[in-house]
């Protein structure tokens, strides 16, 4: 059977030569990087070279990044660490954030803070207007995600943050889906934090990131030993961020061309799906997205129905966001933007990478409309025209 993976959002392999980077770090060089021997500074210049790595792909100083266990932990850091310093005061998201960021904002009130939640528009794009509106006097943050996890879209990173600025607001976004994916300045986007993770980019689960502007006051969420300029205790994962920088400095160079091919695999396969099913919606701003995001509401049928008859089929997809599987609600993303219920529980996300090619589209596109229009058959909803 072919075997077709479609759901690189969810994760990604570890790429052959970032795994040859990290494979020493387990065996051979193994050393704790806070001693001064010789394995221990061989782990050190392990740690500072991942450092530089991944601050150079960023457009970012070396002391600007500290390392975490995934998108996470850097995203809990950003909000809680930001906002420990202060009396509770008001926070802003947009109301399709990860559930990072949205469970993260929900700890936060029970703290004491308010949250407002920024609406978006049927494309997933932050209401300008509506986000502007939002800020207080004691406005300390505001968070939007560079580009949604579900539905791809890309919203205007630049704009959210110079509007959090002009109101005494430091702004984070979780970049955890777009790192990687497409070319990001933190100077040009004017950020003051931004999450990453390295399963999401060819690199090893485990690892993460987060960039913190220089001037950015942040307190650490877990205490030990003082690690990462005291804002991360815990003897440093070494084999994993060899891994992150590598897989980021791999991924940066290739941006160029891989952005493009899989944009236009991405809409090769958008265009095939609207034109040979019918009452599918495509979810997400149509050109402002993810250039490997591809996701579609099916009418009358379940997602989670979809993604099991593709397994059966050896192609993996996915319905609304790994990170919440388990759960029969519908996707809060999707809710937000205005969709029903039914038409949230009938999405499926194709989430392409490297390995997929015009072959894989073909193949998807010959079984999943039988697959649908089987599913419809035992739907009661459906009604065959």
């Amino acid at each position: 059977m072919k075997t077709v993976y479609f759901d690189h959002a969810a994760t990604t392999a570890v790429d052959p030569r970032v795994f040859a980077e990290m494979e020493p770090y387990f065996v051979e060089r193994y050393g704790n990087p806070s001693e001064i021997h010789r394995l221990g500074r061989e782990a050190r210049e392990a740690v500072d070279k991942g450092r530089a790595r991944v601050a150079a792909a960023l457009g970012a100083a070396d002391k600007e990044i500290v390392f975490t266990s995934g998108g996470t932990e850097a995203d809990n850091l950003a909000l809680t660490g930001l906002l420990q310093r202060f009396e509770p005061g008001h926070l802003i998201i947009s109301a399709i954030e990860h559930p990072a960021v949205m469970e993260t904002a929900r700890y936060l009130m029970r703290q004491g803070w308010e949250a407002s939640f920024a609406a978006v528009d049927r494309d997933g794009v932050v209401d300008i207007d509506a986000y502007e509106a939002a800020f207080r006097p004691d406005t300390r943050l505001a968070s939007v995600m560079f580009a949604n996890n579900v539905v791809g879209t890309v919203q205007p990173t630049r704009e959210l943050a110079r509007i959090a600025h002009e109101h005494g607001a430091a702004f984070h976004t979780d970049a955890v889906q777009a790192v990687g994916a497409m070319p990001i300045d933190v100077d040009d986007l004017g950020v003051d934090l931004l999450s990453l993770s390295g399963h999401k980019l060819y690199g090893p689960k485990g690892i993460g990131a987060l960039y913190i502007r220089r001037g950015t006051r942040v307190a650490p969420i877990l205490h030990g030993g003082g690690h990462e300029r005291r804002l991360r205790s815990g003897t440093e994962n070494v084999p994993g961020i060899v891994g992150l920088g590598a897989a980021l400095e791999l991924a940066v160079a290739a941006l160029p061309t891989e952005g493009p091919r899989l944009a236009a695999l991405r809409d090769r396969l958008t265009a095939g799906l609207l034109a040979s099913i019918d009452d599918t919606v495509n979810l997400g701003h149509p050109t402002e997205r993810l250039p490997g995001n591809v996701c579609v509401s099916v009418a009358y049928i379940e997602g989670e129905s979809m993604v099991l008859q593709l397994d059966g089929k050896g192609i993996a997809v996915s319905s609304g966001s790994a990170c919440a599987s388990g759960s029969l609600e519908p996707s809060h993303v999707i809710l937000g933007m205005g969709y029903r219920a039914e038409e949230a529980h009938g999405s499926v996300r194709l989430t392409l990478g490297r390995e997929n090619t015009d072959a894989d589209a073909d193949y998807f596109l010959e079984v999943f409309p039988p697959i649908v229009a089987r599913l419809r058959e035992m739907s009661p909803l459906y009604v065959k025209r």
